[in-house]
């Protein structure tokens, strides 16, 4: 035999552990010969509490332990303290147990510990060359459907793995057997007792051993697999104990769970105490069996935002919001009057002079002239003060601001160039009347032009049915062609911009011809295709449609325009202001912003919007 430093008992046969189990004969017959970690305490988190190692040898009265320290500093400290006597007790960490009753029949020991009190009366240091044995530690007790798992061990340290499922000394008198489990179990109307009455009549000593017994019959409960653990053990306990800082806790029973099932038997009438621990076990358990700490959600760590301060806004995209509202015409005036003067009529023409006859006046001018009103728009929102002052991690009054003057612009931008779509007669509507749309604008102001999708897919394929043009290739062909043949009535100002929904935009970039090569590499590429300066996309566009002419579903497509042809007025006074309030009555903060202002197209003829026709 090898070299050993001291030798001795890890665990004694047929003796009552402290906690009312006992080990029999051959229990650990298994592990005879085979060498195991000895560790100090029980402790697996941490490598330094690996001392040594013990080789394992089974006999009549016990398991005898031969235990050799290692050259670590912790292996050679704990070598010295055997050797001074300060640590004369051993102990067993075990698991797959077979159990029945108190008596433990099976097991696999994991590991041999260094401790200070142990639970088998039997287990201490016998020889130290120094050489000593196993303790009488308490013995911890781990139940569960699958695997039960036995650590002999009074002194686990607080936090240590074991812990929460510790079976320590708690009762030191001796326990009474419990007697027909199957009475107690039954419930019936003659008479005899039911599961409460049996539970509410046992002292703590007979509720300990009836926890064991619970245990052991939800393990023979929750498999069908009938074989000694003693013939392979648990596959699912193979690995290496030492492998993670903690053990494997899978499907350990709780004291909280044995006093769960003990309450469903009570509780309902189910039968026997079987009935509740597969009911518990298949429903009630499943969420509770998972770990062997009750409510372990309270050893979490707080959340920490990823971005810290102010919460991310979510918002439709702005980007256009701050061009239109860049690009339009700032008037001092709020109140705005356009005057054209129609000198395109025949009537207006020169005349040829014959001698001798009269000269003739030419028509009337045609004298063209509308107003446009101001309207208020406003947004407002409160804070209440108790909020303002709680909140420390940002400054939530300056969000809110953004928060207002971002709708506020966004309104703006939306009545300018396409209404707010509210119902007529909508008391919040924002009126037509004094912020005038582009897209819904008279038709002397704004070109209106249906795109012939159809039509265009006639032009490219004719009678061929063969070219298979793409759809998007035939889209944005027709698309280009209505706003080429549209600007010929164009009477604005300067270049145009493009506006249009992200969708429409990839629709025309996917165009591709018919070997399948994209027509458009670039926005920039499209844009010079449809004659403008830029594209701008708004996803507040998608769906909208108006009617025309009184019957006809006019969908929008896009709007070219040329935003200095659009003049917003306001007054001194009437520009973007904010105001607060404080409400005494309701302890508030109240915020306010607002704008006086009127809006037009000041030009004849100075917008395109291409819409498409989809009448049903």
């Amino acid at each position: 035999m090898e070299k050993y430093d001291f030798c001795g008992w890890a665990t004694k046969n047929d003796l009552r552990c402290s906690d009312g189990r006992t080990i029999r004969r051959g229990a650990f017959k298994d592990n005879d010969g085979q060498t195991v970690p000895l560790v100090w305490n029980h402790q697996h988190n941490e490598v330094d509490n690996v001392l040594g190692h013990a080789l394992l040898k089974n006999r009549n009265e016990g398991v005898y332990a031969y235990c050799a320290f290692n050259d670590t500093e912790s292996g050679q400290a704990a070598k010295k303290l055997v050797q001074h006597g300060d640590v004369v007790a051993l102990s067993i960490y075990a698991n797959q147990l077979k159990q029945q009753g108190g008596d433990v029949l099976h097991g696999s020991i994991k590991e041999v510990s260094l401790v200070l009190a142990g639970a088998n009366p039997g287990a201490f240091i016998e020889d130290v060359v120094r050489h000593g044995e196993f303790s009488d530690d308490e013995l911890n007790i781990y139940l569960s459907a699958e695997d039960t798992q036995l650590m002999h061990g009074d002194d686990v340290e607080p936090g240590a793995e074991e812990e929460p499922l510790s079976h320590a000394d708690e009762n030191k008198k001796e326990d009474t057997k419990v007697a027909d489990d199957k009475k107690t179990d039954t419930q019936s109307d003659g008479g005899e007792k039911t599961v409460a009455d049996v539970i509410d009549s046992m002292t703590e000593e007979q509720k300990t051993v009836m926890y064991a017994l619970v245990g052991q019959a939800l393990e023979e409960n929750g498999s069908d697999d009938t074989t000694d653990d003693s013939e392979g053990g648990n596959d699912k306990m193979k690995h290496n104990i030492f492998d993670t800082d903690e053990q494997n806790m899978d499907g350990v029973l709780t004291h909280s769970d044995q006093e769960n099932i003990i309450a469903l038997a009570k509780s309902r009438s189910i039968g026997t105490l079987q009935d509740a621990i597969q009911m518990y076990s298949e429903n009630e358990g499943k969420d509770h069996l998972a770990h062997g700490i009750d409510e372990i959600e309270t050893l979490f760590p707080e959340y920490k935002d990823v971005r810290p301060g102010a919460p991310e806004m979510i918002t439709r995209d702005q980007t256009w919001v701050s061009g239109v509202i860049s690009g339009v015409h700032k008037s001092p005036i709020s109140r705005i009057r356009t005057r054209q003067a129609d000198v395109r009529g025949d009537n207006q023409r020169a005349f040829g002079y014959q001698k001798g006859k009269f000269k003739k006046y030419p028509g009337n001018i045609k004298l063209l002239k509308r107003t446009t009103d101001p309207q208020t728009i406003y947004v407002r929102d409160a804070l209440h003060r108790d909020d303002i002052i709680d909140i420390t991690d940002f400054d939530v009054v300056n969000y809110q601001y953004q928060i207002m003057r971002m709708n506020l612009n966004e309104e703006l931008a939306m009545a300018i160039m396409i209404g707010d779509g509210r119902e007529e007669g909508d008391e919040l509507k924002i009126s037509e009347e004094h912020i005038r749309p582009i897209w819904t604008d008279d038709d002397l102001y704004t070109i209106h032009y249906d795109v012939d999708i159809e039509g265009m897919k006639t032009s490219l394929q004719g009678t061929n049915t063969a070219a298979n043009f793409s759809e998007n290739y035939i889209y944005a062909e027709a698309i280009i062609q209505a706003a080429l043949y549209s600007r010929e009535k164009y009477k604005g100002s300067g270049s145009l911009e493009f506006y249009c929904t992200p969708h429409l935009l990839n629709v025309m970039l996917l165009a591709r011809d018919l070997n399948g090569r994209r027509i458009y590499s670039s926005v920039t590429d499209l844009a010079a295709a449809l004659n403008v300066t830029s594209i701008r996309t708004a996803e507040q566009f998608e769906g909208k449609t108006r009617t025309a002419d009184g019957s006809k579903t006019k969908k929008l497509l896009g709007l070219f325009v040329n935003l200095s042809d659009y003049s917003l007025g306001s007054t001194k006074g009437g520009e973007i202001t904010r105001f607060n309030q404080f409400d005494i009555d309701f302890n508030q903060e109240k915020y306010l912003l607002e704008t006086r202002v009127s809006g037009a197209l000041t030009r004849v003829y100075s917008a395109i919007a291409l819409e498409e026709d989809v009448t049903e």
